[in-house]
């Protein structure tokens, strides 16, 4: 298979959002010191800031009209917010660049756009996106033992073992439960099950960025 860089393997996904056709379009005749005027506040909005009053002044200042300054910012909020999704392990800067490319954005704006993704701010950027991101508790720690059950009320229960199981959570709550020995052999079963599709997964071409 080639190695050459497909529009299946974007960071975008395989269909371009629509805000970001728009800004890609509505980029022609933008001066590169209003677009890093814009793209600095978008930087500020993804690290949580409030940057209303800055884009306020911009839009005061700038010849463009307001409402393609909407489509520009939403558009860069897009693709910084799609891009820092992905580990710098897994997406490429010049696959990256190939991206923006491919949607006529102007060269010097790739550049500016690759040194927010790769540059010196992506850790801030990165613990930002986490914060922000709606989440589960995750387990703390994990304890398990098999009982068996000598003498019950139910004789068919009588010598069965199971698995007595506690979690606790990073938000400090325990669960206990115990599991069947068949119902323990079935989630064994599914978890490697699940780990070998995800294994498949990666495995297809067309879910990873080529070099």
């Amino acid at each position: 298979m080639s190695s050459s860089h497909t529009k299946d393997s974007s960071f975008l996904g395989g269909r371009i959002p629509p805000e970001v056709e728009s800004m890609s379009k509505n980029l022609k005749d933008v001066d590169q010191e209003i677009f890093r005027k814009l793209l600095k506040a978008v930087v500020s909005a993804l690290e949580g800031k409030d940057c209303r009053e800055v884009m306020k002044s911009i839009a005061e200042s700038s010849v463009i009209p307001q409402e393609r300054l909407s489509h520009i910012v939403a558009g860069m909020y897009r693709v910084l917010s799609e891009a820092i999704r992905i580990p710098t392990s897994s997406l490429k800067q010049e696959a990256f660049k190939e991206d923006l490319r491919e949607l006529r954005i102007p060269e010097d704006f790739i550049t500016d756009f690759s040194s927010v993704v790769f540059g010196n701010r992506r850790a801030v950027l990165d613990a930002a996106a986490s914060r922000n991101d709606p989440h589960l508790p995750t387990i703390d720690e994990f304890k398990w033992r098999v009982d068996v059950a000598i003498s019950t009320s139910s004789l068919a229960r009588a010598l069965q073992p199971s698995v007595l199981m506690q979690m606790k959570l990073s938000d400090g709550r325990f669960h206990r439960f115990e599991v069947p020995v068949t119902k323990f052999q079935e989630l064994r079963y599914n978890v490697a099950l699940i780990l070998k599709e995800m294994n498949d997964l990666e495995k297809r071409s067309i879910l990873k960025i080529q070099d």
